[in-house]
Formats: C-alpha cells, sequence, structure tokens
C-alpha cells in the first residue's frame, strides 16, 4: 500500500493589491481615481507599450499579444495588472492575463460547450431541464486567456437591448418548468447599476423563477465594483445567489476579501468557480491553499472545472489524473465545507460530469471494501434483504424504483482512483 498524499501545507501569500506608487503608468493616479471602478475600466490595459510599463515582457508574451490580438483582445485592469510579478512570467496572475504565443496554435474546438445549438432566444441558453443560463452582455473587467467564451467576448461591445431581452423574457414565461436563472456574460457587472437591476427586476416578477444567480469575476480582477450602492440594490431580489471565479490564492488581496465580504453580509450566498490551469493552480498544495482561504472569507468553493477544449486553451488543459488526484487531496484533508465538486463540462452541451477518487473498491452482497482518505480499506457490512412488510415500505420501494430504474448499471467494477492504481489494487 502506497503512503496517503499529504500535501505540504506552506501558505501561499496574498497580495495586498493597494495602489501602486512606482509604476509610471498611474503615478499620477489618485486613489479616489484608482478606487473607482468605471476608472479602471477605462483605463484597462489594451496594447504592448502601456503593459511594459508595468511588466517586463518576455519574446512570447510580445509576440503572443500581436498573434491573439485580432480574435480576443487583451483587457486588463489596472488593479489586476498591478497584482502581476514585474520580473516572474510564470507568475499566476501573469498567465491568466497576458497572451501567449501558444494561445495562437489554433488547437481546441469553437464553441466546445455547444451553447450555441442550445441557444433559444437572444442571449439565453436552455440545457438543463430546470434551469437557464442568460448571457446579458460579451463584456468583461479582464479578459481571461483561458475564456470559454472567448469567440463571443471581447468582440464588438454589446449589451442585450430590451428587445432581445424581452424574446428572452417571453421564452421563460412560457416555460414554467424554468426555476432558476444563471445571469452571466462576459460580466454582468460590466453593467451599471440601472441596467442590472432592470434584469434583475423583470426576471423575478415571472412566478416560475424561484432563484436567480449571478456568475461575476468582479471580486477577483475588479473588486471596486463591489460598491455599497450596488449591494444595497441586489439584496432586493432574494433569493439571489452568487458565483465568483478565485483561482489562485494570490488573487485574495485585501479589497478581494472585502467585496467578498460586502457581498455576503448583504445575506447573499457567494460560491466560488475554479478552473484548473496547468501551471497556475494544477497542484495539491496551491489548490488546498485557495479553498482554506476562501472558506474563511465565507466563499464557498462550488466546482473545479477541467479547463475547456475550446480553441487555444490546450497549453492550459491537464489531464483527468491529475483532476482526481487534486480532489484526492483535499477529501479529509480539510473541512468538507471546502471540498468543491470537480466536473468535467462535456463538449457538444453534454452538461457537467462530476470526476473523483473511486473510494469503493468492491461490492458483493454481504459487504463493500472501502478505502478512507488515508488509504486504509475498510469492511463495511451491507444492510439484510427483506420484504417490504408494510405500507410505508413498499411505497418507498416503489417510488425508488421508478425514479433509479433508468439509470441503474452494474457497479461489479469500479474504475480505480489514481490511488488505487498507484497502490497496484485490482478490483473484482
Amino acid at each position: 500500500m502506497t503512503a496517503p498524499i499529504r500535501p505540504a501545507l506552506p501558505r501561499v501569500a496574498a497580495s495586498r493589491g493597494r495602489r501602486p506608487t512606482n509604476i509610471s503608468l498611474w503615478r499620477h493616479v489618485t486613489s479616489q481615481e484608482w478606487d473607482d471602478w468605471r476608472w479602471q475600466v477605462r483605463n484597462a490595459i489594451h496594447s504592448v507599450d502601456e503593459l511594459e510599463q508595468v511588466v517586463r515582457l518576455t519574446p512570447d508574451e510580445r509576440e503572443g499579444i500581436r498573434l491573439t490580438g485580432r480574435d480576443f483582445a487583451m483587457a486588463i485592469p489596472p488593479y489586476y495588472a498591478a497584482l502581476m510579478d514585474p520580473s516572474d512570467p510564470s507568475c499566476p496572475v501573469r498567465i491568466q492575463a497576458i497572451p501567449r504565443t501558444c494561445e495562437a496554435d489554433g488547437l481546441g474546438m469553437h464553441d466546445s460547450l455547444g451553447e450555441d445549438a442550445q441557444r433559444v432566444a437572444p442571449g439565453l441558453i436552455h440545457r438543463y431541464p430546470d434551469r437557464a443560463l442568460l448571457l446579458v452582455t460579451n463584456m468583461c473587467q479582464l479578459y481571461c486567456r483561458h475564456c470559454t467564451r472567448k469567440r463571443l467576448t471581447g468582440e464588438r461591445k454589446h449589451a442585450l437591448s430590451s428587445a432581445e431581452f424581452e424574446q428572452a423574457l417571453t421564452y421563460l414565461r412560457a416555460h414554467p418548468e424554468v426555476r432558476d436563472v444563471l445571469v452571466s456574460g462576459g460580466d454582468p457587472l460590466t453593467l451599471g447599476d440601472g441596467r442590472l437591476k432592470q434584469y434583475l427586476s423583470e426576471l423575478r416578477a415571472i412566478p416560475s423563477i424561484e432563484i436567480l444567480r449571478i456568475g461575476t469575476r468582479a471580486p477577483v480582477s475588479l473588486p471596486q465594483r463591489v460598491t455599497p450602492a450596488l449591494v444595497k440594490m441586489l439584496r432586493q431580489y432574494h433569493p439571489l445567489w452568487i458565483n465568483t471565479h478565485f483561482n489562485h490564492p494570490k488573487e485574495l488581496t485585501a479589497e478581494a476579501r472585502r467585496a467578498c465580504a460586502m457581498i455576503v453580509d448583504a445575506g447573499i450566498p457567494l460560491g466560488n468557480q475554479t478552473v484548473l490551469l496547468r501551471g497556475v493552480n494544477s497542484s495539491p498544495r496551491i489548490m488546498l491553499e485557495l479553498v482554506r482561504a476562501l472558506v474563511r472569507e465565507r466563499v464557498r468553493p462550488h466546482y473545479v472545472y477541467q479547463c475547456d477544449l475550446e480553441e487555444g486553451l490546450a497549453h492550459f488543459r491537464t489531464s483527468i489524473d491529475t483532476a482526481i488526484e487534486i480532489a484526492e487531496a483535499l477529501r479529509g484533508w480539510t473541512s468538507s465545507l471546502a471540498v468543491p465538486t470537480v466536473v468535467v463540462d462535456a463538449p457538444g452541451g453534454g452538461g457537467k460530469i462530476p470526476v473523483a477518487p473511486s473510494y469503493v473498491l468492491s461490492q458483493g452482497e454481504d459487504r463493500v471494501l472501502l478505502r478512507n482518505f488515508e488509504g486504509k480499506i475498510i469492511a463495511y457490512p451491507q444492510p439484510a434483504e427483506r420484504d417490504a412488510t408494510c405500507a410505508y415500505d413498499a411505497k418507498w420501494t416503489a417510488q425508488s424504483a421508478s425514479f433509479t430504474a433508468p439509470r441503474k448499471q452494474q457497479r461489479l467494477r469500479v474504475v480505480g482512483s489514481p490511488a488505487n492504481k498507484r497502490a497496484g489494487r485490482s478490483v473484482p
């Protein structure tokens, strides 16, 4: 038996994120301007000349900016640019924000998630039975180099018009099975409070919509956007949930933590969706530090996504085994509150598929062999079969059978996890 995974736990220092005074590009910027999210958006970095005043670009980065600029422009808010290590190209913030030549290799799929085929109205994607995705804008504060919607973002700036939004509303009113709507983009928090309020109020007026969600990276890339006025407006639309997108502990600056606290203090549950990125967070140590730091800030780690198959993302992708090993390094070694679900968003619109270590080694009629997080083998007795002798048992058995029968599968053979494979364990 191999030794269980015991991740090293040195603390990854979070950046402070304060206004830089040693960068000539922003030397004369006041604190009031720096803390204004609209100033940050207006002064986002788009060119090599601007970026070279912040970091020492490598030839690969300089060429990457040139090669990708026509298809997926670069935009980095000053706040996020100030988090980049000026001399280290392997800085995890820098990798997410600055193009490299490998991004232009053309490898990957166009619309890998099949969203265009599942579009039922302008901006509205209906993939799952009881929920829908509403893309209200194609604009972002930061154009992440690992973006799965890079075919849409960075194009001509566009937010849903009133007429387009009305078409989406018409569909939702006609489909009461949709009880949950995720407002995303682009990033919906690039819009002003008034436009966002219009979208939320119209959605909330549909009786069949029970839950509203917002997907945004603003707490990470532009925490100045989270203002008292914004959260005061958002709290009118409960039950409202927000998911954000921290990928590395370095992004949890004082400003980011303050933005998260404002959201949570307004009674809005805040979750996090991380994308597994080679060279950014593809190690158990980094991911463990990230999820622990998020929980300290009352942010619930929700998903870890395997990086999608979109064009230009091949250099970010890791193996499924890496994803499973990271999941194995979290389960049991930290609170279950901090353990996200690792998923593959299947190509062509197949939806999110969880991938996880296998802790079931084998099953028989009388017992199940299990492996715990430390690698110990435990025999767990199966319950004895018996007839349904009371009305409750009979009713429950019938309901359970009707619900699970279509999905029942043979379970005598279990696919081994990386830990099982390393230990040479076979499953009969």
